[in-house]
C-alpha cells in the first residue's frame, strides 16, 4: 500500500533538514514558499534484514513511506499545496526548540509549546473553512430536501456541528470519539485536525541526551489520541545520514544515542497509522508488505495483486522467528510449524506468508 505523510512547520522550523535526512535528498535548506519536496524513506525493519542473509534473494525491497516537505506555513500556502497535505495519511509536524544566532527564530523567541498552538490554530481554521462552506451547502440543500434525503442530511449536519463546536473548544477532530458511520460520512472531507500527527521537536545538539524528557513535557502538555513526540536534533541527524554504517555506529556511541532519531519518525509513522508488515521470502526477492493492523489473509492477499485476493485458496504462514530459528522449510515442517489458514485469518506482525490462489 501506498504511504504518504506530509511534512509542515513553521518558518526555520528544520522541516527541509529532517526530509533531506529522512529521505536522504539534497532540497535546497532556504525558504521555498509555494512548492513542495517529495522523497521515498526505506522503512528500517532488522527482520527483514535477517531474512535477507538467510534467504540471500536477487531483490530485496524494504517498506517505503512518501514524504511530502510543504513550503510555507499552512496559511500562506496555496490550493494546490494545501489539497496535497489533506491527500496524506498523517502529518509530521516539525516545531523548533533549537536556538541559533545565525537562524534567527521568526517570532523572535525560541518556544515549542507555543509554535504547536501555532500550527493547530492554522490547521483549526483551515478545517472550519471546510465546516463552513459545507454547511451552507447543507442549508440549501435541506430546502428542497426530500424525506429520506433529508433524514440523511440533517445526520450530516448534525455531526458537522459537533465538529465545529469541538475546534471552537480547541479540540482537534481526532480527539473525538466517532463510530464506524461516522468516520465514514466524514471519509471525503479530509480535515487536516482528523489527521493523525507525529510531531518532531528540533532541539539543540547538547539537548540529545534528555531528548526523552523533553518529549515527556510535550506529551503531558498535547495529549491526545492520535498523536507523538519525537524529539531530535534534525542538523545532526542529517550529518548522521551521510556518514557510513561503522561511522554512524562511532558519532552515536559519542553523542549516547541509542537508535537513530530518523528511524524513530519512520516507525513511528507506521504505528500511528495502525500498520503492520508481512513478509514474503524467497530467492528471488524478500519483500516487506505493510497492511492495516486486523487485516485478514485474502485482504492482505491483495496487497500483492487482486488475483491473487480473487482467487484466494489458502496462506501457508510461518512465525518471523520460527524461520530464523529453524532456517528452512524443511526444519519448519519437521518441527510442526508451518500452518496453512484460510481467508478470515488475521495476519500477525512478522508473519512469512505464501499465497496459495487459483483464477
Amino acid at each position: 500500500m501506498s504511504i504518504n505523510l506530509s511534512i509542515i512547520g513553521l518558518s526555520q522550523s528544520g522541516r527541509t533538514s529532517i526530509f533531506n535526512a529522512l529521505t536522504k535528498g539534497k532540497a535546497d535548506l532556504n525558504t521555498h514558499i509555494g512548492a513542495a519536496n517529495i522523497g521515498i524513506a526505506k522503512v528500517p525493519d532488522i527482520r527483514l534484514e535477517r531474512l535477507r542473509d538467510l534467504f540471500n534473494p536477487k531483490k530485496y525491497t524494504p517498506a517505503e513511506v512518501r514524504y511530502v516537505e510543504i513550503g510555507g506555513n499552512i496559511k500562506s500556502i496555496d490550493g494546490n499545496l494545501l489539497n496535497q497535505i489533506s491527500q496524506s495519511d498523517a502529518l509530521l509536524a516539525v516545531v523548533r526548540a533549537f536556538n541559533s544566532d545565525a537562524v534567527p527564530h521568526p517570532d523572535g523567541s525560541v518556544d515549542g509549546l507555543r509554535d504547536i498552538e501555532a500550527l493547530f490554530l492554522e490547521m483549526a481554521f483551515s478545517d472550519m473553512g471546510v465546516i463552513e462552506r459545507r454547511l451552507e451547502k447543507l442549508a440549501s440543500q435541506l430546502r428542497g430536501a426530500k424525506t429520506t434525503e433529508k433524514d440523511r442530511l440533517e445526520e450530516e449536519k448534525a455531526l458537522i456541528l459537533r465538529l465545529q463546536q469541538a475546534l471552537e473548544n480547541g479540540m482537534s477532530i481526532r480527539q473525538l470519539v466517532l463510530n464506524e458511520h461516522e468516520q465514514s460520512l466524514l471519509s471525503g472531507y479530509r480535515f487536516l485536525t482528523q489527521k493523525p500527527m507525529l510531531t518532531i521537536i528540533n532541539i539543540n545538539e547538547h539537548e540529545v541526551a534528555i531528548a526523552s524528557q523533553i518529549e515527556a513535557i510535550y506529551k503531558e502538555k498535547f495529549h491526545g489520541e492520535g498523536q507523538n513526540f519525537v524529539a531530535l536534533c534534525a542538523r545532526l541527524e542529517t550529518e548522521l545520514s551521510e556518514l557510513s554504517d561503522d561511522e554512524c555506529v562511532e558519532m552515536c556511541k559519542d553523542f549516547g544515542i541509542l537508535q537513530l532519531g530518523l528511524n524513530r519518525i519512520i516507525k513511528e509513522s507506521f504505528a500511528l497509522l495502525n500498520l503492520i508488515s508481512f513478509f514474503t521470502c524467497g530467492s528471488d526477492e524478500v519483500r516487506a508488505w505493510p497492511i492495516m493492523n486486523g487485516t485478514n489473509a485474502q485482504k492482505a492477499a491483495g496487497k500483492i495483486h487482486t488475483d491473487i485476493e480473487r482467487g484466494f485458496i489458502r496462506a501457508e504462514v510461518v512465525y518471523y522467528q520460527n524461520m530464523l530459528n529453524k532456517k528452512t522449510m524443511v526444519e519448519i515442517k519437521k518441527a510442526g510449524l508451518f500452518r496453512l489458514e484460510g481467508k478470515t485469518y488475521i495476519v500477525n506482525d512478522g508473519d512469512i506468508i505464501n499465497f496459495l490462489f487459483n483464477v
